[in-house]
């Protein structure tokens, strides 16, 4: 009997090795790394979003055209806060979503780049203690998203190689049902790069 338990025991320790070996673990363990990370991109872009009422109050007190790039700047914020664009966990498997995301979060950081360059034409603008503390703190925002969003996408690139990968691919598409995670990819050319902001007063 006792041989017998042993045997059993075995066996299961090596079942359960087996299954460990066929993602029944680490697919599901990489697709919740993928979701936190998300997380995180999300994260930073709401902080880029809440930064902007402090740019409206900064941004009132310079020239007329300057305003209407804000009011573009607002309405891009409107657009890229709605509920609607919110992504959770299972959407991140839903292309057209990412693209409807990524197209809000772009469009927002092409206005507030407008803005940025239109308003570094006054230095008396520039020299405004609250101008220069909301600048350090949108470029560490940016840099923040930069990095979250590379984080997000070594994550969904580990976690796609999986569920491809023999032999994990059987626990994730025979038991998991996994689907292919959608990355983080830049609607415009180089938006993925934290904007360099040029603080120097002499900045044209």
């Amino acid at each position: 009997m006792n041989r017998f338990t042993a045997i059993r025991t075995a066996t299961l320790g090596a079942a359960m090795l087996a299954l460990s070996a066929c993602g029944i673990n680490s697919v599901p363990a990489a697709e919740e790394n993928a979701k936190a990370k998300w997380a995180n991109v999300e994260a930073d872009f709401q902080r880029r979003a809440n930064l902007i009422p402090n740019l409206e109050q900064v941004v009132m007190s310079s020239a007329e055209q300057e305003r209407q790039t804000l009011n573009e700047v607002i309405q891009a914020r409107a657009s890229a806060t709605r509920p609607e664009i919110k992504l959770d966990g299972d959407d991140l498997q839903d292309p057209a979503k990412m693209q409807q995301y990524q197209q809000a979060q772009e469009n927002l950081g092409t206005a507030i780049s407008r803005l940025l360059v239109s308003v570094e034409r006054y230095p008396e603008l520039r020299s405004q203690e609250n101008f220069g503390r909301f600048m350090t703190q949108l470029e560490g925002t940016e840099n923040r998203i930069a990095i979250s969003i590379k984080d997000y996408n070594d994550a969904v690139r580990d976690y796609n190689t999986r569920i491809r990968t023999f032999p994990e691919t059987i626990g994730a598409n025979i038991i998991h049902g996994a689907e292919p995670m959608v990355p983080y990819d830049a609607v415009t050319e180089g938006a993925e790069t934290a904007p360099q902001l040029d603080m120097r007063s002499d900045a044209e």
